[in-house]
């Protein structure tokens, strides 16, 4: 399972279009679109779980490709580095 983060996505982006958008490379295990809190619209981001192989077919298609008017960049999330510095 790898988790992909989407960016640049247009505000009329829905879970569902961005899910069929990702059908195309492979099976969309799970999707989280940020949503803005008041309006409910697309805040330009989203994480995509997929299967490695199908999910590596999906940046290599998708990186740079545009999508209802907008370019999207397609990578691998990247966990923020944790490293202490928190309250005691």
């Amino acid at each position: 399972m790898i988790t992909l983060f989407v960016r640049g996505l247009p505000r009329s982006s829905t879970e569902e279009s961005v899910t069929e958008l990702f059908n195309q490379y492979g099976v969309v295990r799970s999707i989280k679109l940020a949503t803005d809190i008041f309006s409910g619209d697309c805040r330009g981001f989203a994480t995509v779980d997929m299967e490695g192989h199908e999910g590596r077919a999906a940046i290599s298609g998708l990186d740079g490709s545009v999508f209802n008017g907008s370019e999207i960049r397609v990578g691998p999330n990247r966990p923020k580095n944790r490293r202490g510095g928190g309250r005691r």
